[in-house]
């Protein structure tokens, strides 16, 4: 497990009546610039985003280099640049915040969520558990589970087959001989609330999926984690309102082209449903989970 546990105070109080610890760093005084280097090492590890942290069991070999030049690269920068720019792989990687350095390359979070063959090996809550229920609860039979893992774009792609192949969609001709087609779940909105419940979760002290449970009556999107930042449970869904616990797996998503731009994710998929003439979505939040409800459109109407 790459995530560090909390001491609890036995543990912290055992660090520090031992001075040959190697997790502790130790001053012979407190005097001078000490407590000011002290305290800015604390803020700037407290302020580091989750996504940045060093996942000191990983190593460059778990990134996989063809994802990385040919899928990520590209989408990141322009090929002019690409082109004209000298460094090599690591510093690549180090300059795109995979890893922390080309002198030291240890992955990063987001680097192993983006690139990594098998991120579950390192982040074992890096999935999203699919479930078709056929039933309205959880104890219902379930008739399709799926847990969708790997690199973030093999991943939300295995979802999005999933949602295709449980939606159903109907085709009504007008009188101008026009099409008009409505599903019984908007599938832009199903994905834009999937794509939201892997950018914003948590993944730190978990092991808990992203979950989409597809019931007979809705369907359900958990997220681990609460809102966060200045998005609060008072405030959540509000027009310009917007903050990320992961800001650069944010930019990740965007440069592997699986969100468009951030902040309009939820307005996407309201719109989206209203066009479907879909109830609007339920939100039930709570400091731990985000959960989206979506109904189905009722498909005996025009």
């Amino acid at each position: 497990m790459t995530v560090p546990r909390p001491y609890s105070d036995e543990e912290l109080e055992a660090l520090l009546a031992n001075t040959e610890s190697d997790l502790a760093e130790r001053k012979e005084t407190w005097r001078g610039d000490a407590p000011d280097a002290a305290r800015q090492a604390v803020c700037a590890f407290a302020n580091e985003p989750y996504d940045l942290h060093l996942v000191r069991s990983a190593t460059l070999a778990d990134l996989s280099r063809a994802r990385f030049e040919d899928d990520y690269l590209p989408g990141a920068f322009a090929k002019d640049i690409l082109d004209a720019n000298k460094r090599d792989y690591e510093e690549r990687l180090a300059a795109c915040r995979m890893i922390l350095s080309a002198d030291e390359p240890v992955p990063t979070v987001v680097g192993l969520l983006a690139l990594a063959r098998d991120p579950r090996f390192h982040l074992p809550c890096a999935y999203v558990q699919f479930l078709r229920i056929a039933g309205t609860r959880h104890s219902d039979p379930i008739t399709d589970e799926a847990r969708c893992e790997g690199p973030l774009a093999s991943m939300m792609n295995e979802v999005y087959i999933r949602l295709q192949a449980h939606n159903r969609t109907s085709v009504q001709i007008t009188g101008t001989r026009l099409e008009v087609r409505r599903s019984l779940y908007p599938n832009a909105a199903l994905e834009q609330y999937v794509r939201n419940a892997v950018m914003h979760r948590v993944y730190e002290s978990t092991n808990a999926p992203c979950q989409v449970y597809w019931f007979d009556d809705r369907v359900e999107i958990t997220s681990p984690g609460g809102p966060y930042g200045a998005v609060t449970c008072e405030n959540f869904g509000k027009k310009g309102l917007y903050d990320s616990r992961n800001p650069h797996l944010a930019d990740a998503m965007k440069v592997l082209k699986l969100v468009q731009r951030f902040g309009v994710g939820l307005d996407i998929a309201r719109l989206a449903l209203e066009e479907n003439a879909s109830p609007p979505a339920e939100f039930d939040l709570s400091p731990n989970h985000v959960r989206v409800i979506i109904r189905p459109r009722d498909m005996s109407r025009p």
